[in-house]
């Protein structure tokens, strides 16, 4: 007969394996393929922010010049004096 090989031992004939059989006619354990289970789990951080906000203050000085005309008024007095002669003359 032909030799079979279940678990590593040799089988010979219609000899007992050593384990109990089972249905695929080897006293082997049968491995099934292997089922994957995904698991999604979700973690939530707070994770805290500085937002730092500069306020920049322009004062802004308008000056408005207006021109008003001021009038003045000045005064000169000049003197003048004729003098004909001198008082001496009437003197002899």
């Amino acid at each position: 007969m032909f030799r079979n090989q279940c678990c590593g031992r040799p089988m010979m004939g219609m000899q007992q394996p050593m384990m109990p059989m089972n249905g695929n006619g080897c006293g082997c354990p049968i491995v099934e393929p292997t089922i994957t289970k995904c698991v999604e789990k979700e973690f939530f951080h707070e994770v805290p922010h500085v937002c730092p906000i500069h306020t920049h203050v322009i004062n802004r000085h308008v000056y408005k010049h207006t021109y008003s005309p001021q009038f003045t008024c000045s005064e000169e007095n000049q003197v003048v004096n004729l003098d004909c002669g001198k008082c001496s003359q009437f003197m002899q």
